[in-house]
């Protein structure tokens, strides 16, 4: 998810090839598969009922019995989501489930972590000098020369920081 500010937002999971669901079916988890990629389908379907806003933070978490569960960024869109419960069962109706209420629970999206840049950030001194003051610490002979390599590797690219 490359936009922070959409934690929810954005493409559906490709599909499996035909052979992947096939090879699952012998294992009980092909169900698991199609039911995932149910509730995929059904996401997009009743996000579109609420503000743009809105859907950019919450996602279709599961269908239990007459429950829509949404999950959400944050405990604000909770609030805002409870407050369209009646568009998005509308929505579920239209789209042929029997919900009747909606439950929906704060889960922190997953962090995004930054790209690789190639080249690691040098260490600075005052990082050298506290692993060289660790590794003279430490009784451990193995971890002493670890610190040690670790505290010359690079030395020629300090930054300064």
């Amino acid at each position: 998810m490359s936009d922070p500010s959409k934690p929810y937002g954005g493409a559906a999971p490709s599909p499996l090839p035909r052979q992947a669901l096939e090879a699952l079916s012998g294992t009980g988890l092909a169900g698991l598969v199609e039911r995932a990629r149910w509730l995929a389908a059904l996401d997009p379907m009743l996000r579109r009922s609420l503000p743009a806003t809105l859907a950019d933070q919450c996602r279709l978490a599961n269908v239990d019995e007459n429950k829509l569960v949404f999950l959400v960024s944050s405990p604000v869109w909770k609030a805002k989501l409870r407050l369209h419960a009646d568009a998005l069962l509308d929505a579920a109706a239209a789209a042929g489930l029997e919900a009747r209420s909606l439950v929906v629970k704060v889960a922190p999206p997953e962090p995004v972590f930054p790209t690789e840049s190639g080249q690691p950030k040098p260490l600075s001194e005052a990082v050298r000098d506290a692993l060289r003051a660790t590794a003279h610490s430490v009784s451990d002979p193995g971890l002493k020369a670890q610190l040690l390599r670790l505290a010359s590797s690079g030395q020629g690219e300090t930054d300064g920081a």
